[in-house]
């Protein structure tokens, strides 16, 4: 009787000893479950607007960097479209004079196209959401590293009406437009890191100029700040033996630093 006793508890202890190594695949499944659900709340939520100002601020370094090495090799801005506009009207009077205005004109059509473009992308998929601006400022560093692979190893040297020319152009120009939309979809208008004009004019007018707390301010002071900061190392670039194309890599660089940015920015919720 304990002989039959014993084998019938043995029988009985045999499925829960190999129990719980049959319950670990579900386990892991769940746990992957669960991450992926994670990433995808994390990617799909809107990212909080508290300090987001930083990264459109950082983005006046890469204006800058950018408009200071094109205006000095290509003759254009590829943000400023104040500048360019002056350029076009000048050379719709005497076309045969040069071909800068050509280019202004190239760098104002491809900003007003990326302007279309980026801003019916935000509207579309939600302004603010985390994975909305990764992808724009992404495609934005893509069209920057575009534009310095052309560059780079590009065998035209000429700096004339060439497509290799045109088109690192064109592609700047377009992917400039997409940090004064962020600027726009942040609720941060001030901030749209192509204007200073009206930057200078808000700051200098602001009655609470001289106020020990004031933000709006702050963030005045330190665009131009940043630009001017950004246009110094393009100037450096331009004079160096790398020119324009390492004026462009950095700006990549610099590009890549704020999509990684929005990767780890907080979002709405968790700031709530």
């Amino acid at each position: 009787m304990s002989n039959h006793t014993s084998r019938r508890d043995a029988t009985q202890r045999a499925p829960d000893e190999e129990s719980p190594l049959l319950g670990r695949l579900p386990g892991k499944d769940s746990d992957s479950s669960v991450t992926v659900q994670r990433l995808k709340k994390h990617f799909a939520a809107d990212v909080t607007k508290d300090w987001a100002d930083l990264v459109l601020l950082f983005c006046y370094i890469i204006t800058g960097l950018l408009d200071s090495s094109a205006v000095f090799i290509w003759g254009s801005f590829v943000s400023m479209q104040t500048g360019n506009t002056v350029y076009l009207g000048l050379g719709l009077i005497a076309p045969t004079e040069g071909i800068r205005w050509v280019k202004a004109g190239t760098s104002i059509a491809s900003f007003c196209l990326g302007s279309f473009c980026f801003a019916r992308f935000h509207r579309y998929f939600s302004p603010a959401k985390r994975w909305v601006l990764i992808a724009s400022y992404g495609f934005q560093l893509l069209l920057v590293v575009l534009a310095a692979s052309i560059v780079t190893f590009g065998d035209d040297k000429s700096n004339e009406l060439h497509w290799q020319v045109l088109v690192p152009l064109a592609s700047v120009a377009f992917q400039s437009s997409g940090q004064a939309v962020t600027s726009r979809a942040l609720k941060y208008n001030g901030l749209t890191s192509v204007v200073l004009t009206s930057n200078y004019c808000d700051l200098f007018s602001d009655p609470k100029l001289f106020a020990l707390s004031n933000i709006e301010r702050n963030r005045r002071i330190a665009a131009p700040v940043l630009l001017l900061l950004g246009a110094c190392f393009g100037g450096l670039w331009a004079h160096s033996s790398v020119g324009l194309a390492g004026a462009l890599w950095t700006a990549a660089a610099l590009k890549l630093v704020a999509v990684v940015a929005w990767v780890f920015w907080k979002s709405e919720k968790e700031a709530e």
